[in-house]
């Protein structure tokens, strides 16, 4: 099942504990070189690259361009200590890494000399990955970069969850479980699948459905506990949460 696909119900009504906020992690990049600064940054890149790439592909740059552009502007942000800077009692860290992305184009688009950018570092494995690829999925071309941003950082929030979920259930032994329920998560019950699902995992069918239940319980959670990293407050990931619905739909 794709990240797409997750319970609103579960997402909208689940109970989650509200953790440290993710600021303090990533504003250690912008303050002086450290491996815990260095792990931070390289966290930050590989979370939040996408939905940064698919907003410059979306404003008209190639894909050999796209690349350069966001590979420097983490690279820029690190050089500068952008971190360090940034006000969090200001927006949300979406709507500043966004606002920040955009600044950095303004002052690079005439930019000429393309291979002094990044200043030599490698923030971004792109051997690793085929952006292109994944961009050739995004809707329309209607949409606009703003939208296609926002969509992608609602995804990329569900991935980050469900990534966690499954680290847990491996952690604790389940992996095989976890694989075998996860297509449940969207609530599509299908009544012929529970059988052959506790068939194949030695369980009785009711205690599949409690199974199932309780993952969907936890995912709901994993959301939260995602989102948690990005806001300031309790309070605020109900209202983060309508968002990154919103943005899906």
């Amino acid at each position: 099942m794709s990240a797409p696909d997750t319970n609103l119900v579960c997402l909208e009504n689940g109970a989650g504990q509200f953790t440290a906020t993710h600021w303090s992690v990533v504003l250690a990049a912008g303050q002086e070189p450290s491996p815990e600064a260095a792990r931070a940054l390289a966290e930050l890149c590989r979370t939040y690259w996408y939905p940064l790439y698919a907003y410059v592909r979306r404003k008209g740059y190639d894909v050999a361009d796209a690349q350069d552009l966001t590979q420097e502007f983490f690279a820029r942000f690190l050089e500068k200590h952008c971190f360090a800077s940034a006000d969090r009692r200001k927006g949300r860290f979406r709507s500043f890494l966004l606002a920040s992305l955009e600044h950095f184009l303004a002052k690079e688009w005439a930019r000429a000399n393309r291979l002094k950018r990044g200043g030599g570092q490698t923030l971004i494995a792109w051997d690793g990955c085929d952006p292109q690829e994944r961009y050739r999925l995004e809707p329309p071309d209607e949409w606009s970069a703003e939208r296609i941003y926002e969509r992608r950082w609602a995804l990329t929030v569900l991935e980050q969850a469900m990534s966690a979920l499954a680290a847990e259930y491996a952690a604790a032994g389940k992996q095989g479980l976890f694989d075998e329920l996860r297509p449940f998560i969207s609530g599509d019950d299908d009544d012929v699948a529970y059988p052959d699902v506790a068939a194949r995992v030695h369980l009785s069918e009711g205690a599949v459905r409690v199974a199932v239940h309780r993952l969907r319980q936890r995912y709901g959670e994993s959301v939260r506990a995602e989102i948690a990293k990005i806001v300031q407050r309790p309070e605020e990931i109900e209202e983060e949460l309508r968002h990154l619905l919103r943005a899906l739909s």
